[in-house]
């Protein structure tokens, strides 16, 4: 078995295990943990995340990283919400334009990395601050409202998020795009390709692939989950402010990095991601049922986001000893 493979499985089995001690805990530590209203804010909490999280797998897997993910997906549901409220344009095609305008900023991050050499941490710094502002320029600094379940348009949230029965739609997309996502990782030539450039680009480059095309297509994966993400927080909040965004990223990040993607490219599952998805959003929540602050969760997941990585740096360095043994 490939040691990429028995990297993938060790961290996943960790992650897995991670997530249930964590359930448990918070079962006996917080206050009614367990019940359906937890049970559905831990799957509300998730949804968006964990659009973007899959998203910038493909993205952390080449090597690269992308930090415009969050403001990305605030800047397409603002021109989403401006478009249906403003220029009276139907939801849905409201809804399509926020998913175009989250692939844009995918294919303008690939751009910069791909053709004019800049590195990922800069040129998707860049992007951060440009749909950050762009965002609030185009709306004038105004939040954009899209429908609660009262109004016309009421069927947004149902769809999306849960439907009058309480039960949570919104899941079911997700799981419908892990499965797809998961397929195209491991079943497709781009899934090839993307794990082969973060193994060894320099090798993938003299074997005639073009590179470029197939990194450009990992942050047009990751700007078209954003676009989604941006749905799926509308539903779920209905209001979205100007100049937020910033710091989503870092959470999906994090949950990508906990479920085994290496930062340093070549490794990583949609599995492990989901998994590392859960793991902070019933850490997220079993921190409020025990009654802690804001402050108290940030900390904690930092806390869980650094032995990650560093587990990662272990499990890379014993790897590299094995082979040159």
């Amino acid at each position: 078995m490939p040691t990429f493979i028995k990297k993938i499985q060790f961290q996943k089995l960790l992650a897995v295990a991670a997530l249930i001690i964590l359930y448990i805990f918070f079962a006996f530590a917080g206050t009614n943990f367990t019940s359906w209203p937890t049970t559905l804010n831990i799957l509300g909490a998730s949804y968006f995340v964990g659009f973007i999280a899959i998203g910038v797998t493909f993205v952390i897997i080449t090597g690269g990283i992308d930090l415009s993910i969050g403001t990305v997906m605030m800047c397409s549901a603002l021109v989403g919400g401006m478009l249906y409220r403003d220029y009276n344009l139907p939801l849905w095609l409201s809804l399509v334009c926020v998913v175009l305008v989250g692939t844009l900023f995918g294919l303008f991050n690939g751009i910069l990395v791909t053709k004019l050499k800049l590195p990922p941490f800069i040129a998707t710094l860049g992007t951060m601050m440009i749909s950050m502002g762009l965002g609030s320029i185009i709306t004038n600094t105004t939040s954009k409202y899209y429908p609660s379940i009262l109004e016309e348009d009421g069927w947004f949230s149902r769809v999306f998020v849960r439907t009058e029965g309480n039960f949570p739609s919104g899941a079911v997309f997700l799981l419908g795009f892990f499965i797809i996502m998961a397929v195209v990782l491991n079943k497709t030539k781009v899934g090839r390709y993307i794990y082969a450039i973060g193994s060894n680009e320099e090798a993938v480059r003299l074997s005639g692939i073009k590179v470029h095309n197939w990194k450009c297509a990992a942050y047009v994966i990751a700007g078209l989950s954003a676009g989604l993400a941006g749905i799926f927080y509308s539903a779920m909040y209905m209001v979205i402010i100007p100049n937020t965004g910033n710091g989503i990223e870092l959470q999906a990040i994090a949950a990508v990095v906990i479920g085994g993607t290496s930062l340093a490219g070549g490794v990583g599952s949609i599995s492990g991601t989901i998994i590392g998805v859960f793991i902070m959003s019933v850490l997220r929540n079993g921190l409020i049922s025990m009654g802690l602050p804001a402050p108290y969760q940030t900390f904690f997941t930092g806390v869980v986001v650094i032995g990650a990585v560093l587990l990662d740096i272990y499990r890379t360095k014993k790897a590299n000893e094995v082979k040159k043994v």
